[in-house]
Order: structure tokens, then C-alpha cells, then sequence
């Protein structure tokens, strides 16, 4: 091969190998992302079918993706077919590519299940959800898994339990009564902002002490009854209301936080006042949050055993867009019904077509994001780490 012809081979398989891997390394990357959905959808519905059948719930996550790209390249030259004259040579170009990845699957069992599923949602949860927009019906029949109102005729727990029709026809009517007023664009999600104050001799602190406690206390002095008054901003508990929290004095936002304070980690405090947008229905009490076990099991429950029914809104709540039947519909047949769908014994799970607002779709969509919420690095000592290797 002349130098020229060692040159154009050269070049022409650099020029082969920028075509080839930049494409194959994006293809690659696509696919294990929507392999990595996919499989997360599908343990999902799994999960969900294994409590229609109450089996136990499983789930495995995938903690390691890692994938080697070999790429080769050659090229040479043969005598073209010119007879037994001439001396012209053919460039000949070849290939391979070839990709191991490595793929480590975790078992969640142990201390991860516990913290992921079992534990009860906070309300930090709930209220970056609503502060994106979700629709609070949607998001509190999920996640709630019980109303407890204070004062006026119906005080007491009301279960989103459909087996508890009085309390299950209460709590639906509350959670169509907050979506109305966020349809309208006045449901508040906000925390309580207060200041607490505090009293002291002035000559209780020295001066160095006094210097350092400024750093995080507003100080007042008091010359006339040689006082020190502490005052510090405290932000407190998140609460749902239909009126901004900051028109309220500071004594009754501390009243709200204090009354807070009684409630779990996992209870979101609801006060809607008369005078302002759904006040025709005023709620007062708390949203109590389940964990992510038993919103599956909520939901794989009501496909058999307690099937979900039509709640009419309360007289007080105007006309509200979406008041669908089941939280979460899915089909339950011999054959796939949509996709995402799952195969559980002789069974097949899909979510439900529809028309319209896609409720389902968005509902879906809102449990695997939940569930994403939960997710925390994997803890791999203790467990089982299945590795493959393709």
C-alpha cells in the first residue's frame, strides 16, 4: 500500500469510528432509562396485584448501572480486479462493536423497607407536591388515610376507608371541597410564620452573652423596668387554608402552630374559614398521611375485597371538573387491557383507558413519583446484591 493510500485508510476509519460510537453510546443511554422506567412501572402494578391477592409486597431496586463500550476498527487494502495489468488497490474497512454491562440489582428489606415503606409520609412531602401544582383531590385520596375534623357537626375521624361508608362520604366531600377552592386558585399551602418573645432582667446576661444571642434574637431594651425582651421568627407547621396565613395576628398563628404541634409527623392541619372562597363549608382538623405500603395496599384492595363508589360532592361545593369513582382504576383480566401492564398468576393488571382528562394516567404517574420520594441511596451491607453481567 502506497503512503497515500495508508493515509485515506487512516482517515477514513477515524471518520468511521466518530460515526459509529457517539450513536451507539445514545442509543444505549436511552434504552437503559427507559428499561429502568419501565421496570419501575411494572413493580408497581406488581406490587398493587400482590395486594389485590394479598400476597406480601417486594420491591428491588437497581443501584448500579455500568456499561463498557468496545469499539474496533481496521482497514487494509487488496489489489482490484484489474487483470493481470495494473497495480490499483481497493481500501477494505471493517468493524465490531461490542457493550458488557453490568447491571447490580438490591432487595429493599430490612431498615430501607421500613424507612421507604412503612414509614407514614411527612407533610413536607405533601406540600411540595401541592406547591407544584397536583391536584389535591388526587394527592390526599392517595396519600391520606383519614380526616379528623374538630368542632361542628361532624367532628370526629372520618377513614378514606370505602368499608366506612359515613366517614369514606365525608372524606371524599372534603378533599372535592379543597379542589374546588385550588380551581379557583385560592387554596393557601404555606407555613405558619410567627415570632415568640421572651422576657429577662437586663442584668440576667452579660455582656459578651448578650452580644452572641443578638446574632439570632431581635433585643429590646426596657430602661424604665430594666428588661430584655427576646423575640425570635419561627417558622412552623404547613396548614391548608382558603386565606393567607400572614392576615392573621401573631396570636392566632401561634394558636395554629401549638395546635399543630399535638398532631404526628405525618398530619397536615386544614382550616377553612367562612368569609373567603369554600368557606360555605368551613373544615377544621387534619389530614393524616399513610405510608407508601398502604397506599398500595388501598389501592389493591378496592380492585376486589372493597371496591371504591360515587361520592356526590357536598351541597356547599360548587361544580368541580374531576370527581372520578376510583382513585386508581385498573382492569383486572385474561389480557393486557394497556400499557404499563403486569402478569400476576393467570392474571393480567393494566391501568384503565379513558377519555378526556387522563385521571389515570396522572395518577399513575403521581405513585411513581411518590415513590421516587422515598428513595434514598441503597444501603447494600446486609443484602443480598444481585450483579449480571449481559
Amino acid at each position: 500500500m502506497t503512503g497515500g493510500s495508508r493515509a485515506l485508510a487512516a482517515g477514513l476509519a477515524l471518520s468511521l469510528a466518530g460515526c459509529v460510537s457517539p450513536p451507539a453510546l445514545d442509543r444505549a443511554v436511552i434504552e437503559y432509562d427507559k428499561a429502568t422506567n419501565d421496570v419501575l412501572a411494572k413493580q408497581l402494578l406488581l406490587n398493587i396485584a400482590r395486594a389485590h391477592q394479598h400476597q406480601p409486597l417486594h420491591f428491588t431496586g437497581v443501584s448500579n448501572i455500568a456499561a463498557t463500550f468496545n469499539f474496533q476498527l481496521n482497514a487494509g487494502a487488496t489489489p482490484a480486479l484489474t487483470g493481470p495489468t495494473g497495480s490499483l488497490l481497493t481500501p477494505v474497512f471493517g468493524g465490531s462493536l461490542s457493550e458488557n454491562p453490568t447491571i447490580s440489582i438490591v432487595p429493599i428489606e430490612g431498615e430501607e423497607f421500613t424507612r421507604r415503606l412503612l414509614t407514614p409520609f411527612q407533610e413536607s412531602k405533601l406540600t411540595m407536591l401541592l406547591r407544584q401544582g397536583v391536584d389535591v383531590d388526587l394527592l390526599l385520596r392517595l396519600l391520606a388515610g383519614e380526616l379528623r375534623l374538630s368542632g361542628g357537626d361532624q367532628a370526629g375521624i372520618h377513614r378514606n376507608l370505602p368499608a366506612d361508608a359515613d366517614g369514606y362520604r365525608v372524606f371524599r366531600q372534603a378533599v372535592l371541597h379543597l379542589s374546588s377552592i385550588q380551581d379557583r386558585h385560592r387554596l393557601f399551602v404555606e407555613p405558619l410564620l410567627f415570632e415568640r418573645s421572651w422576657t429577662l432582667p437586663a442584668d440576667a446576661l452579660p455582656a459578651d452573652q448578650l452580644a452572641a444571642l443578638e446574632k439570632n434574637y431581635q433585643v429590646t431594651f426596657d430602661p424604665a423596668r430594666k428588661q430584655l425582651t427576646l423575640t425570635k421568627r419561627e417558622v412552623g407547621r404547613i396548614v391548608l387554608t382558603n386565606y393567607d396565613p400572614a392576615t392573621l395576628s401573631n396570636e392566632e398563628r401561634m394558636r395554629l402552630q401549638q395546635e399543630a404541634e399535638q398532631g404526628a409527623d405525618n398530619d397536615v392541619s386544614v382550616d377553612i374559614r367562612p368569609g373567603f372562597p369554600g368557606g360555605e363549608w368551613p373544615l377544621h382538623g387534619v389530614f393524616r398521611l399513610r405510608s407508601f405500603h398502604n397506599v398500595l395496599n388501598f389501592v389493591g384492595q378496592t380492585l376486589g375485597d372493597m371496591p371504591e363508589y360515587s361520592v356526590a360532592r357536598h351541597p356547599a361545593t360548587p361544580e368541580v371538573r374531576e370527581n372520578p369513582v376510583e382513585t386508581l382504576a385498573l382492569t383486572v383480566g385474561d389480557e393486557p387491557d394497556d400499557d404499563p401492564s403486569v402478569r400476576l398468576g393467570d392474571r393480567y393488571y393494566s391501568l384503565r383507558p379513558e377519555t378526556g382528562y387522563q385521571w389515570n394516567r396522572e395518577g399513575f404517574r403521581l405513585l411513581c413519583q411518590i415513590f421516587q420520594m422515598t428513595m434514598t441511596q441503597f444501603a447494600q451491607s446486609g443484602a443480598p446484591v444481585i450483579t449480571i453481567s449481559k
